[in-house]
Formats: C-alpha cells, structure tokens, sequence
C-alpha cells in the first residue's frame, strides 16, 4: 500500500472503551500486513494512551472526550490520542519510569515508558486544565518485506 489514509475516533472515557480503540486501530492499520508483534505493539500502546487518559486525565469520570487520530502514510504509521482533561503538571516528571500520580489505584507506572519503547517517535503535549496530546509514530515493515 502506498499513499495517505486516516481515520479518527471520538468516544467516552468509559474504562470499556480501551478494548474498542485497541481493536479498532488494530483492523485499521492490518492493511499494511504487520507481523503479529507489531500488532500487538501497537494495541498495547492505544491501551496504555487511552487507559491513561481515562484514569488520569479524566480521572475516572465517564463523561469526558478522548480522540484517537491514525494516519498511514506509506508503511508509517502515526498515532495521536487526545483528551481535554486534568492535564499533566509536570511532563517530565510523569515520563519517569515507575513515576505514578495514583499510587492508590497500584498503577505501574510504565505506560509512558512502555510508549516510547514500542514507537519510534513519541511526544507528550500537555497543559494543566486544558489535557493531554500523546503523538506516535512507527514504521510498519510488512511480513511480506521481512520474510522475502
């Protein structure tokens, strides 16, 4: 495949929402043939962005608006997910790894370290009050380019 497609998703922060987004951009960037590892990265990284998002930047609340964007250019695939949120005061702090603002829920603490190790690019744009902008990037090399 080559060229430029997109498709955009706008939902509840309800927490049964993740495994519809996690799905969804799977099927949707399945026409670039990944390998089940990539998909699965992939996957993993809309759970970690949209679970985040849910538990932090909405705290809970099931009333609030998360977008999940995905572009394929050629075998790049770009990712952004948005909520409009608590936002997050200190950036950096939150990209430790084990760094955690809701230890009484017994988060992990890794999701964004989990991000940035299975993209190839990975972006944070947040504001306190105004939400948070998760942008990705990964090179898709179809099994067909791997294994010829």
């Amino acid at each position: 495949m080559s060229g430029r497609d997109f498709m955009k998703l706008s939902f509840t922060s309800r927490s049964e929402n993740e495994a519809f987004a996690r799905v969804a951009v799977a099927a949707f960037v399945s026409r670039l043939d990944p390998t089940l590892e990539q998909i699965q990265d992939l996957k993993t990284v809309v759970s970690e962005a949209v679970t985040n998002a849910i538990i932090h930047g909405y705290e809970g609340r099931e009333d609030g608006i998360i977008e999940v964007e995905v572009e394929i250019e050629d075998d790049t695939v770009s990712l952004t997910v948005t909520d409009r949120g608590r936002g997050i005061e200190d950036v950096e702090l939150a990209r430790q790894p084990l760094y955690t603002s809701r230890p009484e829920l017994e988060r992990s603490g890794m999701g964004f370290t989990i991000m940035e190790n299975f993209m190839d690019e990975f972006e944070i744009d947040s504001a306190p009050g105004a939400g948070t902008r998760l942008r990705m990037k990964k090179r898709i090399e179809s099994k067909k380019a791997l294994y010829n």
